[in-house]
């Protein structure tokens, strides 16, 4: 009798099936940066990704679905990969460092956000999501809680920390405060009123402060 051969053993399915999600992931946002978000279709997605479309609609009800989850997997990633890295000492991705110096930690992020909005890479898809959030209120809504409000409240929380070291006025309310950061740089990206710079990002910040 011969040997018996090893069992070979069982695909992994999680596996394949990660590797089929960061597949759509990738053919969603290049699709949409090459020929914005009106062309792109789920079909294209698919073909893009080497999946069935049934795949696709086994996970997600629409394109401005995958595009957001898409898109959030990429905040992720550069979140993850800029973590631990902060030139001023904070963990990279999450809390604003504090630094003792308000301005300075504002203007610091806010210059990284600028950086953000004019890559390519989520200019496009945000514009489109922006737009698409619009028409769709749940998924705006989805867009809001799972990317922005995050990102506001580490704004809030480090306006929070400077007014309880009695470095800006008692009765500033943080919210308000960095929306009167954060929103004028969101009007200027969205209808292109001028350039966005980092100079642009700094003189929020000393207005706002002022």
């Amino acid at each position: 009798m011969s040997a018996s051969r090893p069992a070979k053993a069982a695909p992994d399915a999680s596996r394949r099936s990660e590797r089929s999600r960061r597949a759509i992931f990738d053919a969603a946002l290049a699709l949409v940066s090459e020929t914005g978000y009106a062309k792109t279709t789920i079909e294209g997605i698919a073909a893009r990704a080497g999946v069935g479309k049934q795949t696709i609609y086994r996970w997600w009800p629409s394109k401005a679905a995958v595009l957001l989850d898409a898109f959030l997997d990429l905040a992720a990633r550069a979140g993850e990969t800029s973590r631990g890295k902060d030139a001023h000492g904070g963990e990279g991705g999450s809390e604003i460092p504090d630094t003792g110096d308000l301005a300075a930690d504002l203007k610091h992020v806010l210059r990284a956000t600028v950086d953000e909005l004019n890559d390519p890479a989520f200019d496009t898809p945000t514009r489109a999501l922006a737009a698409e959030g619009i028409v769709d209120p749940e998924l705006g809504a989805r867009f809001t809680e799972a990317l922005l409000e995050p990102q506001l409240r580490y704004y809030v929380r480090r306006v929070e920390a400077a007014r309880a070291k009695g470095d800006i006025d008692p009765a500033v309310d943080p919210r308000v405060a960095v929306e009167l950061l954060v929103g004028p740089l969101h009007h200027r990206w969205l209808h292109r009123t001028g350039p966005l710079t980092h100079a642009y990002a700094d003189a929020l910040v000393d207005h706002a402060l002022r």
